[in-house]
């Protein structure tokens, strides 16, 4: 497993506080913990830096809504880690469908970097911005293709969707893409709450996903 170091990580430079800087290492700490992952200092340390770059410049250019700033490590950073729950093994390949600037693609792919991650958005202004995130992040194997989802037509060995699509539309589109197999339909948006979580969460393919 991963070495889950802390120190080294730096201040989040818009959170400000070292005891908030804690509370979200420890957040994201438990969320990835909770699908089966660790987080090294590095890994913590570009996930604070993309939380940076979210309210920094993700938000200003309207990607995401104006009061998420105070919930990008919870809802976002921490809900998108937790789609890593959706497979036994890190995926080879994995499809982020309507990733908008990176949720939860870029999360996983600091998470999991054995997985090439493909984001796909159909907006110009998203892929953009997603462009910049990754090579501000360095994220080498990481790429974002402009195309509408039911026209994309890549095999790819796990696919998430992350409110892009209903429950229904979101598996037939991953069976088309090859996705799939023993695993949950994928959900809208997570069970999971950070703050009052405490445990570890042993991955286990019968149970809810976020991914397929």
């Amino acid at each position: 497993p991963r070495s889950r170091g802390r120190r080294g990580v730096g201040h989040s430079k818009v959170i400000g506080s070292e005891m908030d800087d804690s509370v979200h290492a420890d957040t994201l700490h438990r969320a990835a913990e909770w699908a089966g992952n660790s987080l090294d200092t590095q890994q913590l340390a570009t996930l604070v830096a993309y939380a940076d770059w979210l309210i920094e410049e993700a938000i200003p250019a309207g990607a995401m809504g104006p009061n998420e700033a105070e919930r990008i490590f919870d809802r976002h950073l921490a809900d998108s880690l937790v789609f890593a729950s959706g497979w036994l093994d890190a995926p080879a390949s994995l499809i982020d469908v309507g990733s908008g600037v990176g949720l939860p693609g870029i999360p996983l792919a600091i998470a999991e970097p054995g997985t090439v991650v493909t984001l796909l958005d159909r907006s110009q202004r998203r892929a953009d911005l997603a462009h910049r995130a990754i090579r501000i992040l360095a994220l080498k194997e990481v790429s974002v293709v402009i195309e509408d989802a039911d026209h994309h037509e890549e095999r790819y060995a796990a696919a998430v969707f992350r409110a892009s699509y209903p429950a229904d539309r979101a598996m037939a589109a991953a069976g088309a893409r090859g996705c799939g197999g023993d695993r949950s339909p994928p959900r809208t948006e997570s069970t999971y709450h950070p703050r009052s979580h405490t445990g570890h969460r042993h991955r286990d393919p019968q149970d809810e996903r976020g991914s397929t």
